[in-house]
């Protein structure tokens, strides 16, 4: 392996150290990839809060939504695959910018489509362009922090998510009220190239950014990782327990954070019979916890790092208080209407934290060189299993009508899953990738 490759060390544009003051660009960058991932989930959820209403009018049943949704999930997933390889091999300013022009495109061509399958076709080519979000994020943030502030970064910038889910029923129901519906996608879908603009002209790696200082470049590489210069390849990542660590979190747990962001809206209106006018409340005040539980999950584990905890310990620690505090779900469908919000703004709250974590899990296991690659496979993996969920909740739904079962699961999976990532990686350290 090469020790700090040309990518790491190259400060031909940086200023002399002297007496200056560490800039904090970083910060910066994580502000861009909060926005990108607030428009990927604003994209993501328009379905979700216009079901009930395309229900009616395209004329599909619970099967049919099921299957919508595994259209996208399906291709999201094998686009995961590929959109971190290939992250990986052009780099995070080129493979963001490809994927958010590829989803804003699919996001506003909703509004050509009047039947189910149409929808699924749109719902595809959607998650073939968000496939690229997360690996480029969380290699972006690979990129720009050291490893005591990845996960806050991270906790930051998956807020987004929350934050997306929150301005949705705040706008959708507003614009599809008053214009309609297919000007809802057309004015979400639109939102993207206005952050690709801000995207292109303001980032740049550390070393070569005319905006950072050479302290904030040592600060960023403080943990003396080494750097491979060479690609790595593939296949040989599925080698390692660490990557099948994350294949695991991610299938076992990812399925119910699709499950939330497609049938929140819906179970609110079966359940308590709350309209397009209506839900929209309700759906603030879950995901303004979702954004609390993300933010504070990453900020947690990276307090107790900095604290002194071991990187391991810190990261287990806030992924299994996460774990349990999503096991009231079970309760969700037999309260009533706020108790309900309640404990799905908890268990949304605390997916969110446990998903910031296990995202860092990767960069703090693999050399940055890998960690869209590794991203990606998870992701596929994750998004695999929520198409099949997908499909499955579809038809139970259809079946029993009833929530109860889908909470069961979701309250019982993430201690689950947390025990299966300890069996797999004891601790939790940085491993070094053979590529001979």
């Amino acid at each position: 392996m090469t020790k700090h490759s040309a990518e790491s060390t190259d400060y031909g544009n940086l200023p002399a150290m002297g007496n200056e003051r560490m800039s904090s660009y970083r910060w910066a960058i994580c502000a861009l990839l909060f926005f990108a991932t607030t428009i990927n989930y604003v994209d993501r959820a328009v379905l979700g809060i216009l079901a009930p209403v395309l229900q009616k009018e395209i004329g599909w049943d619970e099967i049919d939504y099921g299957y919508i949704v595994a259209a996208f999930t399906g291709v999201y997933a094998l686009g995961m695959i590929f959109a971190g390889r290939f992250v990986d091999k052009v780099g995070t300013k080129i493979g963001f910018s490809v994927s958010i022009v590829v989803w804003s495109i699919a996001a506003m061509g909703h509004a050509l489509v009047k039947s189910a399958f149409g929808f699924g076709v749109a719902r595809a080519s959607l998650g073939l362009g968000e496939s690229g979000n997360f690996p480029a994020s969380i290699k972006t943030v690979a990129e720009w922090f050291p490893k005591k502030e990845r996960a806050f970064a991270t906790g930051l910038f998956n807020s987004g998510a929350n934050i997306g889910a929150v301005v949705v029923p705040l706008i959708v129901p507003w614009i599809a009220l008053t214009w309609g519906w297919q000007e809802a996608f057309i004015f979400t879908g639109s939102l993207g190239f206005i952050w690709l603009v801000f995207w292109v002209w303001l980032y740049e790696l550390p070393e070569r950014h005319k905006k950072v200082s050479r302290k904030e470049v040592e600060y960023i590489r403080s943990d003396r990782e080494e750097i491979s210069a060479e690609q790595i390849p593939w296949l040989s990542l599925l080698k390692y327990r660490q990557t099948w660590s994350f294949v695991i979190g991610k299938s076992l747990t990812d399925p119910f954070w699709w499950f939330y962001l497609y049938w929140l809206p819906k179970f609110l209106s079966d359940r308590y019979g709350l309209d397009l006018a209506h839900v929209g409340l309700p759906l603030i005040v879950i995901y303004t916890m979702t954004s609390i539980g993300s933010i504070g999950g990453g900020w947690l584990s990276g307090a107790l790092i900095k604290s002194g905890w071991e990187v391991n310990k810190g990261r287990k620690v806030v992924m299994l208080g996460c774990a349990l505090l999503i096991v009231p779900i079970v309760f969700a469908s037999s309260v009533s209407e706020w108790w309900a919000v309640f404990l799905l703004g908890l268990a949304t709250a605390a997916h969110q934290g446990w998903s910031a974590n296990l995202f860092t899990t990767v960069s703090d296991m693999f050399p940055k060189k890998a960690v869209g690659s590794v991203i990606g496979i998870g992701g596929m993996a994750g998004s695999l299993a929520g198409m099949l969920f997908a499909a499955v909740t579809g038809y139970i739904l259809q079946i029993t009508g009833s929530y109860t079962s889908l909470f069961i699961m979701a309250g019982s999976a993430y201690v689950l899953t947390l025990f299966l990532f300890h069996l797999l990686v004891p601790k939790i350290d940085v491993i070094e990738i053979r590529t001979k």
